[in-house]
């Protein structure tokens, strides 16, 4: 899967699973401030990653600089592939 694909299906996956507002979450929208997501959700969004791009989440680098926004997902992911 293409970090493109990966961040579509991400994007998806909050839209339609996480996602506590009804406004559309896209790459850059501040997932905490605008209470997009809680806790839970940043658990579940977490797992999917794992899952989804077949990498191991430190539970130490779940942090703003790293899961604020799907953006910033993003890079953590390719950071940890490459």
């Amino acid at each position: 899967m293409t970090s493109f694909d990966l961040q579509d299906q991400l994007l998806k996956f909050i839209n339609t699973e996480v996602s506590l507002v009804d406004e559309t979450v896209v790459g850059d929208t501040d997932l905490m401030m605008t209470g997009a997501v809680d806790s839970l959700g940043v658990m579940r969004i977490t797992q999917w990653l794992e899952d989804e791009a077949d990498i191991e989440v430190d539970p130490t680098d779940v942090t703003l600089d790293n899961f604020q926004t799907v953006d910033k997902m993003m890079a953590y992911c390719q950071s940890k592939t490459s």
